[in-house]
């Protein structure tokens, strides 16, 4: 079965203050619990604020680092998903279904992207 990680984007100026609330946590544990149960969760996580993160680039042979947090990116990746479907559009089910758990105050994108095998 193919593989499929689903990044989550969002802008780190435009969270809800105070972050998830115990509400979308308690959501969001109920959707991964049904999500894993399903056989189709492999791994999930969501990540620290670009603050906390380190960038390195390659450029001419040369590599340079950078800290954030990155006052020039609109969007960032807060967290990813690895999951197991049987094809693209479960995978895009599963994902709606993420974003949807997320209520109205929160503007999120996820991209689903089919990992390459062997």
């Amino acid at each position: 079965m193919p593989r499929f990680l689903s990044l989550i984007r969002l802008d780190e100026n435009d969270v809800p203050a105070g972050g998830p609330s115990p509400e979308l946590m308690q959501r969001m544990g109920e959707l991964i619990e049904e999500i894993t149960k399903a056989g189709v969760m492999l791994d999930t996580a969501g990540l620290l604020p670009t603050a906390q993160s380190t960038r390195l680039h390659l450029k001419g042979g040369e590599i340079s680092a950078t800290d954030g947090p990155f006052t020039e990116t609109k969007e960032v990746i807060g967290g990813y998903a690895l999951l197991q479907c049987k094809d693209k559009a479960e995978a895009i089910e599963w994902g709606k279904r993420f974003l949807k758990v997320h209520g109205d105050e929160w503007t999120l994108t996820l991209e689903v992207r089919e990992i390459e095998e062997g």
